[in-house]
């Protein structure tokens, strides 16, 4: 495998230094120079690759060595930056912050991984010389860091960005390619997750213009894709074991997908795992649907918001009603975080209660601070639809909800973990009939078993639904792998 493509990463010395928002400055400052820009957020994130998809008018890929091994990171960032004209990266918390004090899963470890020049963006307040040696500890630290340039940000005035330059530059050896003034208006507010996301944005394009004009008047955007086509190119024998091949196996299929402000959390390599198998994806929001759509063969429930959107959910009584009878006639569901609390009997946010779907008997209560956040390792361990007992899966939590009032009679707990929080005491996976509601996300790179058994799941209650329509979609399936292989 070659690694080509010109890229840059941005990252910081801590959270909530401002990258995100000027990697969307300059994801759209790079498209306005006409440029086709792939995007990726290391770690398990939703919300800024959310604005990072927006930004650049593509999917926005994670690229995380926790939930994937390397070769798939490879993988992943060659298929989706091979058509485009530079990649960007935006790192997350600082530069070298990992699981340990080695600095496992961080992002200068995907940056030496990729060999990815690295932008380290200082937050410039109330400091001057001392950015040069927070520069310096990052270049000391780790010599193998390609350290390819420096951002300034929250500059007060032309007298602070002349020390700084001069300070990093003459003590760093290292070049300051911008500086941007300290931003007073509120383009990005932020809430109890992180930032607002842009679905639930309200002026996206507005802000997108304005921090793109910031970036372009404050930061050499082009000396920036000078350092990313300077990126080495470099060859490993190390492949992918996945054989992300389209299929049209399950052509008969139809997956909903409810995707809408309220429920807004998906990688899109989940949604490609479904479709390249010929699965057809039907996009659904909970919020102004009345019913499902008919003919469903499995439903898919991301995380996202269902909090800040309980009194819409809980207003569309007959959409709700439609998935709980739904799920009582067999229907496959996979949900995830927020569609965990969706499917419970209510969500109770600021004091007051609103009813959900009432498949899963336990009352979602958002707390004040999270109730689970970081890696999880799970153990299945009980049977279920979806998954063999025995079989190993990472993933990720991050959720201020808990269930209170949780029925276990009426259950079956189907994961033990042997890291993380789930619905706690040890336990995630909740299962009802054909459903399967857990607080852990899983990644389709990370646990390609997802789709497949999904699918599988899906097929089963497809045949069972239309029993007079199993010759044909055998006869339908045959003959579409004949053209295959045509």
């Amino acid at each position: 495998m070659v690694i080509s493509s010109p890229r840059i990463m941005l990252t910081a010395l801590r959270g909530g230094a401002g990258k995100t928002t000027i990697t969307v400055g300059l994801i759209s400052a790079l498209r306005k120079r006409n440029l086709k820009v792939a995007a990726f957020k290391k770690g398990p994130d939703y919300i800024d690759a959310g604005w990072l998809a927006k930004a650049s008018n593509n999917p926005c890929y994670n690229l995380d060595a926790f939930l994937m091994p390397i070769e798939e990171i490879l993988e992943s960032f060659k298929a989706a930056s091979c058509q485009c004209d530079i990649a960007v990266i935006e790192g997350n918390r600082g530069l070298y912050d990992g699981m340990d004090s080695k600095g496992i899963c961080s992002s200068a470890e995907l940056a030496k991984a990729l060999r990815v020049p690295v932008i380290v963006i200082i937050d410039a307040t109330k400091t001057t010389r001392t950015a040069a040696a927070m520069v310096k500890g990052c270049q000391v630290l780790d010599p193998e860091v390609n350290i390819g340039g420096v951002i300034l940000n929250r500059v007060a005035n032309p007298r602070h960005r002349s020390i700084l330059t001069s300070a990093i530059e003459e003590y760093c050896g290292v070049e300051v390619v911008g500086a941007v003034p300290k931003i007073k208006s509120r383009d990005f507010p932020e809430r109890h997750m992180g930032l607002v996301t842009f679905l639930e944005h309200g002026k996206i394009e507005k802000s997108l213009s304005r921090m793109e004009k910031i970036v372009s008047e404050s930061v050499d955007v082009e000396k920036l894709y000078q350092i990313a086509c300077n990126a080495q190119t470099f060859y490993t024998s190390r492949e992918s074991q996945l054989k992300f091949l389209k299929t049209n196996h399950h052509s008969h299929l139809t997956i909903g997908i409810v995707q809408d402000s309220a429920f807004q959390f998906y990688y899109p390599e989940n949604i490609e795992a479904l479709s390249r198998n010929g699965a057809k994806i039907v996009q659904i929001t909970a919020l102004t649907d009345k019913r499902l759509p008919k003919d469903l063969d499995g439903l898919y429930i991301g995380g996202g918001f269902p909090e800040t959107h309980a009194q819409a959910l809980s207003n569309n009584e007959s959409f709700r009603k439609s998935v709980r009878r739904a799920i009582e006639e067999g229907l496959p569901v996979y949900a995830e975080c927020g569609g965990l609390m969706f499917l419970t009997e209510a969500v109770i946010w600021k004091g007051s209660q609103y009813p959900m779907a009432g498949v899963i008997p336990a009352i979602a209560l958002m707390e004040k601070k999270p109730q689970g956040h970081g890696y999880t390792v799970l153990e299945v361990t009980k049977n279920n639809p979806f998954f063999p007992a025995g079989l190993q899966l990472k993933g990720h939590e991050f959720h201020y909800s808990r269930l209170i009032d949780l029925k276990k009679e009426k259950i079956d707990l189907i994961f033990t973990l042997k890291r993380g929080t789930g619905i706690g005491e040890g336990r995630d996976g909740i299962r009802v009939k054909n459903t399967l509601a857990t607080y852990t996300h899983l990644h389709a790179r990370s646990s390609p078993v997802w789709a497949d058994s999904f699918l599988e799941v899906a097929s089963r209650y497809h045949l069972r639904k239309k029993p007079h329509g199993f010759l044909k979609d055998i006869k339908m399936t045959v003959r579409e792998m004949r053209l295959n292989l045509i």
